[in-house]
């Protein structure tokens, strides 16, 4: 069982982008939700071809680890400066708070609803990204408002899992995040005054296309060093992981764009080709169906869940858009917003080892989220590109009248 696990789940990666191009000619869905199906059909919800294995989960782990590397590195601080960054976190505040208040109210204890505020707090960035990136927003004031909601969606909660679900004291919880926080941001400054270290980056570029990959071996350095700094310091992994994708984004400005390029295409290579399909689709197979089918009274909280994203999560992200704003780009914001999946399937996870929530609760938070991320970027998008004709129509009217 073990040797077919290892043979179908990468054949399933391979299967899961053709199946995406196939339905993309009618409907737009994220790779992510082919991914996750693919995994619970193959695995004990369904057919039990695929079962968790001690190497399939070690692989999924640092699958998540990359994914949320790449959603640390691919965030420019420099766009998002100011007026977003600041707004996208006083947002996430009032989620955060507003969530977890009303989670406390709700469940039988302070972590369960601690558990409930955070999942409702959390924003998939690596996922509205490759969105934004294939419309050509990135650039836009839309776009940069995006990011930042999506970067404080992510660095917050995983903060919030170091603080609240660390199983130490607050007050102990809140002194370890302070050093790690020293040593990540006194890393991030390092790398910033030596604008990319011109000497390394003269050896990366030497070693691009050799058997020397520095600039890769560097990379994965980096974020073995964060991440075993998180778990040291007995925090969440994936904080670690978030912050070294922005100490390399700091650390390779020094580098031509031909080199960040290469390199940057050799790491989506690395995660995208191989580990994040391994999380996503490791994630279906430990997808646990049946405890939903034996507790049907858990799926009322599915729509629930979706509605609690946009209310207590989109609702607030209308603080960053830009001025001046349509309607229809607010409303596309709350549903970007909104958008949550990864950080949904890590703070259930802990929940569910720390007795805090039930399988079946939790399948039903994974299934809003993935809910979520199949619906919301989707209207999002409609949202803009109604926002884009309508600015396109004004123009050429204007170009008439003149």
């Amino acid at each position: 069982m073990d040797t077919l696990s290892l043979f179908l789940v990468p054949l399933l990666a391979v299967v899961a982008p053709i199946l995406a191009a196939i339905v993309g000619r009618v409907a737009l869905v994220p790779l992510v939700v082919f991914e996750i199906v693919l995994g619970i059909v193959v695995g004990p919800s369904l057919l039990g071809w695929v079962h968790s294995t001690d190497v399939l989960a070690f692989l999924s782990q640092i699958g998540l680890a990359m994914l949320f590397f790449v959603a640390g590195s691919e965030i420019d601080f420099a766009a998002i400066k100011g007026h977003p960054i600041r707004f996208a976190g006083l947002a996430w505040l009032i989620a955060i708070v507003v969530g977890v208040g009303l989670g406390i109210l709700v469940a039988p204890n302070v972590d369960t609803g601690v558990v409930i505020g955070i999942a409702v707090a959390s924003t998939a960035l690596g996922t509205i990204l490759p969105t934004l990136r294939d419309a050509g927003e990135l650039g836009t004031p839309f776009g940069r408002s995006i990011t930042a909601i999506g970067a404080m969606g992510e660095f917050g909660p995983l903060l919030a899992i170091s603080l609240f679900l660390s199983g130490r004291d607050l007050g102990v919880s809140l002194v370890v995040v302070i050093i790690f926080a020293v040593a990540a941001v006194g890393s991030i400054l390092l790398a910033a005054r030596g604008r990319g270290f011109q000497r390394p980056q003269r050896f990366i570029t030497a070693t691009l296309h050799s058997s020397g990959q520095f600039a890769i071996r560097l990379i994965l350095a980096i974020l073995a060093a964060l991440v075993a700094l998180s778990i040291v310091l007995g925090l969440d992994m994936l904080l670690g992981a978030f912050v070294a994708g922005v100490l390399w984004r700091i650390f390779a400005s020094g580098a031509t764009p031909q080199a960040r390029e290469s390199v940057e295409s050799k790491i989506e290579a690395i995660s995208f080709g191989f580990l994040v399909p391994i999380f996503f689709i490791t994630t279906g197979v430990n997808f646990n169906l049946h405890s939903l089918i034996d507790a049907p009274r858990h799926l009322i909280y599915v729509p629930i869940f979706l509605v609690a994203l946009l209310v207590l999560r989109g609702l607030p992200s209308l603080l960053v858009v830009p001025k001046g704003s349509s309607w229809a780009d607010r409303r596309a914001t709350v549903l970007f917003g909104a958008t949550s999946l990864p950080i949904i399937i890590a703070v259930t996870t802990i929940g569910v080892q720390r007795h805090l929530i039930d399988d079946a609760f939790a399948t039903a938070l994974v299934t809003a989220g993935m809910l979520s991320v199949i619906i919301f970027p989707l209207l999002g998008m409609s949202q803009r590109r109604r926002q884009l004709a309508r600015e396109a129509q004004q123009e050429l009217m204007a170009e008439d009248d003149s």
